[in-house]
């Protein structure tokens, strides 16, 4: 059974009462509009641990963009469904009041890594990201949080957040889940058109066979794409881009490249 919980007192009380009799938890944090991408994490979850706990919450914080904030699709009961049929024991919806009591006035800020790239197109986007990510994990309290590979220098960041405050979940990646053409999954897919939908998966094999990131910006631009950046970081290739006024994000390694 699958049982939501809105309230994080609620939850909370709960998790205590699981680390008293010694019930291992997995969680994946999400913003929602899951797709196979999201329930690869929890399947993942659920292979490792006793108990899963999901949260749905679209972070106004991390939007740069007001009216991408707006756009980002939402149907918190199709997510429940979802998880119920992957047998998630908790799902936790918590509000925007109750994660930012202060009004973010105390936030996560990081001085390096999250200046570049994702960082330098979307100003602020990671101050968003590693606090509401600290709060989630402390209030999850669980052994192991469950992120996807799509999203490196987020993944990246996250993992110095927990080293840096001595926070006791493990961070677990996961590969990242593509269609059968190769586009990553992302709930921003939905919003692409017919036409913008066939040309996308142009994005990952340029990212995986051109010789450079130069040559693969350029590739990208002749083919129609709007290229933020195209990057090499940590032994991966990383790149943004807008198709269709869509903006879409992936990244592969090195020595992945065909």
């Amino acid at each position: 059974m699958t049982r939501v919980f809105e309230d994080l007192s609620a939850w909370r009380h709960e998790r205590r009462a699981q680390i008293r009799t010694g019930v291992t938890l997995g969680f994946v944090p999400t913003m929602g509009a899951l797709h196979e991408g999201h329930l690869s994490l929890v399947r993942r979850s659920r292979a490792e641990n006793d108990r899963t706990l999901v949260s749905i919450f679209v972070n106004p914080t991390q939007f740069d963009d007001p009216n991408d904030f707006v756009r980002y699709p939402q149907n918190v009961d199709e997510d429940v469904a979802m998880l119920r049929d992957e047998e998630v024991e908790f799902v936790l919806v918590p509000g925007a009041s109750q994660l930012y009591p202060d009004d973010f006035r105390y936030r996560v800020t990081e001085s390096e890594r999250a200046r570049v790239l994702e960082g330098a197109c979307r100003p602020g986007h990671f101050d968003g990201v590693l606090t509401v990510v600290l709060k989630l994990l402390q209030i999850a309290a669980a052994e192991r949080a469950y992120f996807g590979e799509k999203d490196w220098q987020q993944l990246s960041l996250v993992r110095g957040l927990v080293d840096a405050f001595f926070l006791p979940t493990a961070i677990v990646a996961c590969a990242t889940v593509r269609e059968p053409d190769g586009l990553a999954l992302s709930s921003r897919n939905q919003r692409l058109s017919p036409s913008d939908r066939l040309k996308a998966p142009q994005f990952y094999r340029a990212l995986s066979t051109a010789p450079s990131p130069d040559a693969a910006a350029r590739t990208l631009r002749e083919a129609g794409f709007a290229v933020e950046y195209v990057e090499e970081l940590e032994g991966r290739r990383l790149g943004a881009v807008h198709l269709g006024g869509v903006r879409l994000i992936d990244n592969v390694p090195l020595q992945g490249r065909r």
